[in-house]
């Protein structure tokens, strides 16, 4: 099972990919996203997204800025103002 990814800046699609978990900062917490996920929207706030490309992986940090974060059918989206690296 796996959850498809994609972050988004302003400027690009920064990543596109089916990965296992991603954690994201959300403004009130940091929440955690699988495949099957209930819908949600979060706002987010500046720091680090974890992706887990599988099931007991060393996670990768991706740093973002502000944004939203959705988890709809199609999986988690990431529209970040700003993306490190």
């Amino acid at each position: 099972m796996s959850l498809h990814f994609e972050l988004v800046t302003p400027a690009k699609l920064v990543r596109s990919e089916d990965v296992h978990m991603v954690v994201v900062p959300g403004s009130e917490g940091d929440f955690g996203v699988l495949e099957g996920h209930a819908p949600v929207m979060s706002t987010i706030r500046d720091g680090a997204l974890l992706v887990y490309k599988t099931a007991g992986a060393a996670p990768e940090e991706i740093r973002v800025q502000g944004g939203f974060a959705e988890v709809g059918d199609t999986g988690l989206t990431v529209l970040a103002e700003h993306v490190e690296g």
